[in-house]
């Protein structure tokens, strides 16, 4: 069982993207996918709708193979509203990227949705390590850990392991609320075994960051990491399916 927690369409390739994920399902077995659109850093409310439209149509298409996630910009007033029609639609969960920080007061709303709803966050977390690569609202560990303060019973996941995984994830290691992805095309021998350590299996989901190249990576280090069987299920599909799907796969 293989579920790909962080996955991406782009607007307006959808099409392109959903044939990819379908190679993914016939190459290397991929089971489930968590999907979520995206497009401009910074989208005005037309340009969420037609994402999460495009979403939605995703998931009518292939209910047994895609769940959708709610792509949302926190500085509009009607967020919070738009996550939970798509919430009422049968998305899973909210994403955030970079049009601000994650903890800035304008995710309250929506970190209240999610924890009445019971729905993780996905958020887009990725240090530089060259200072004028930083996108201004680019969150990072220290912003995650925040938001998982403030709100100890939302459930968040910090993507791409942080993208500096040894600076990132000690600032989330205390806080059970927060799960991480691998996703991203971070093909480091030694993050993957360096998270295990620090939070143990039950805290980490496999994802890609894909369908792009960053697929290979990402399923790379889920088959060379020197996993017993408890912890590769774990990864592999059991923590997304409990996060995301309410343990669909896990009862059958």
């Amino acid at each position: 069982m293989l579920i790909d927690a962080h996955t991406h369409m782009i607007h307006p390739y959808e099409e392109a993207y959903k044939q990819n994920m379908e190679l993914a399902r016939c190459r290397f077995g991929v089971d489930h996918v968590i999907v979520s659109n995206l497009q401009s850093l910074y989208p005005d409310e037309a340009e969420i709708q037609t994402l999460n439209d495009a979403t939605y149509q995703y998931m009518q298409e292939r209910p047994d193979f895609v769940s959708g996630l709610c792509t949302l910009n926190p500085r509009h007033a009607n967020a919070a509203q738009e996550l939970e029609r798509r919430l009422d639609q049968g998305f899973v969960g909210a994403k955030l990227w970079v049009a601000t920080h994650c903890d800035d007061p304008l995710v309250d709303p929506i970190a209240r949705v999610c924890i009445d709803r019971n729905v993780p966050v996905l958020i887009h977390a990725f240090y530089k390590s060259h200072p004028g690569m930083q996108l201004p609202y680019e969150s990072l560990g220290e912003h995650v850990a925040n938001l998982a303060r403030r709100f100890p019973e939302l459930k968040l996941v910090m993507a791409h392991l942080g993208a500096s995984a040894f600076r990132e994830l000690p600032t989330v290691v205390s806080l059970p609320n927060v799960w991480v992805d691998f996703s991203g095309s971070l093909c480091h021998a030694d993050t993957l075994p360096y998270a295990l350590n620090l939070l143990g299996s039950k805290r980490i989901l496999f994802g890609t960051d894909g369908p792009l190249v960053a697929f290979h990576p990402s399923i790379g280090q889920l088959m060379d990491a020197e996993l017993t069987e408890e912890e590769r299920e774990d990864i592999s599909w059991r923590n997304a399916d409990r996060l995301y799907l309410g343990g669909r796969y896990e009862k059958i």
